[in-house]
Parts: structure tokens; C-alpha cells; sequence
């Protein structure tokens, strides 16, 4: 049976990654965390001092950083590597998420991602994650889930997840850098966050990871058994 292609979109810190993990090593499908991207291009234009609105240097940047995804044997995690180095642990700091916005809104730097992701899926079998993997990456993947989840509740797993990671940050920052986010990441002019029309709204303000993960595998079972259905009509 052909596999399918699996669209997570949403808000920051919602769970969307880990739930997208979830669901894909149950699946066996791969992975590919489409901010993780875009956080990677945030690095390398601030690492190469390259301004945000020089459009010409950002276009040479594009076509020469190479960003891959590398697993981890010891952790099993995918990793994001650019340019040959796992930056992951970088990618996830405070700096980026202040500026990746500002990044995602340049249309030269989605239409690279986007190329790039659409290869990554040629093979089916994928559940990526993101803001526009539903309405302009994959418009027709088989599975839609767009999740959300309340401003306090998204500050304070991403707070967590900060100091997991040593970095201690005020809740109120948190806050207002989840509040600029939204509001670029959903009126920019290129591939707006949205909700696409045939996508399942999940919100994750009070359940938990298993719980998103079980909603997600539900419309998996849901397409696949559609897909089984329509094939068995169409050869009897």
C-alpha cells in the first residue's frame, strides 16, 4: 500500500515536533522538522553577519549552505546539520527564535525551503511539521492537523524546554516572543500560517503528547483505511 504524506501545522511550542516524532517512528515514516530549517538559515545569515533585508547576499547564502538531517545512533533523534555540522543544541536558543520570523517572511529563503521540502517527500512516507506544510508544501497530503494551544500554557513548555537545555529565560519573554511570532508567522504575505481547510484542528492546551499522538494515528488509520476502501471499489 503506498504510503502516505502526514501535514502537522501550528502555533509554537504546541507539541507539533514531538508529536510528529511520535507518529512517524510508530509509522516508520520519516521525519522532517521544517522550523528546524528555517531556524537553520537564521543562524547561518546572523553567524555570517548578513542583514535581513540584503536580499542579494541572502540569495547567494541559500545556494551555499547545505542543511541536512543527520540521525543521532546514541539519542535516535534527528538532528539538523548544516553544512556538514549538527547545529542542533544552536538552532533551538533564544537568539534564533527572536529573529526566525523575520527570517521566514523573506520570500527568496521560503521558496528554498519549500523546493527543498517538497523533494524530501517525493518518496511518501513522511510527516513533516511546520506552518505551511498543509496549504503550500503539500496541499495534498492525506492527513491535516493543525494544532494549537494557549499563549500561557505554549510559554511555559517552552520555558521548560529551555532549561532543560541550561538556558534560563523570564516567562514574560517568552511570552512576547511567542506573541511577535504568531503575529508575523500569520500575516506575512508568503505561505501565511493558516489553518488549511481540510485540516483537523487539535488543542493540545490540555491533553498530553501520547494523547496527540493517538489523535494524529487516529486520521492515519482513517485515511488509510479510506485508501483501502476506494482501491477495493475501483478493481471490483
Amino acid at each position: 500500500m503506498q504510503k502516505l504524506v502526514i501535514a502537522i501545522d501550528g502555533y509554537s511550542s504546541c507539541g507539533k515536533s514531538t508529536t510528529a516524532k511520535a507518529v512517524a517512528a510508530a509509522l516508520g515514516y520519516a521525519y522532517i522538522d521544517t522550523g528546524a530549517m528555517y531556524r537553520a538559515v537564521t543562524l547561518y545569515l546572523l553567524e555570517n553577519k548578513i542583514a535581513f533585508d540584503d536580499l542579494p547576499r541572502i540569495e547567494q547564502a541559500l545556494h551555499d549552505m547545505h542543511i541536512t538531517f543527520k540521525r543521532n545512533r546514541r539519542t535516535g533523534r534527528n538532528e539538523l546539520c548544516l553544512d556538514g555540522q549538527v547545529r542542533e543544541d544552536e538552532i533551538r536558543q533564544m537568539y534564533i527564535s527572536n529573529n526566525v520570523s523575520e527570517v521566514s517572511v523573506i520570500p527568496a529563503v521560503r521558496h528554498a525551503m519549500v523546493r527543498q521540502q517538497q523533494r524530501m517527500g517525493r518518496k511518501r512516507g513522511i510527516v513533516m511539521d511546520g506552518r505551511d506544510i498543509g496549504t503550500t508544501v503539500f496541499p495534498d497530503a492525506e492527513v491535516k492537523v493543525f494544532m494549537t494551544a494557549d499563549t500561557h500554557t505554549r510559554a511555559l513548555r517552552r520555558q521548560e524546554e529551555l532549561a532543560e537545555k541550561g538556558e534560563q529565560v523570564e516567562l514574560e519573554a517568552i511570552i512576547e516572543n511567542l506573541t511577535k511570532r504568531d503575529y508575523i508567522d500569520s500575516t506575512r504575505a508568503e505561505s501565511p500560517l493558516r489553518r488549511a481547510a481540510d485540516a483537523v484542528l487539535l488543542d493540545t492546551t490540555h491533553i498530553t503528547i501520547d494523547e496527540q499522538v493517538d489523535f494524529v494515528l487516529e486520521r492515519v488509520s482513517a485515511a488509510l483505511f479510506s485508501r483501502a476502501m476506494l482501491a477495493q471499489s475501483q478493481n471490483s
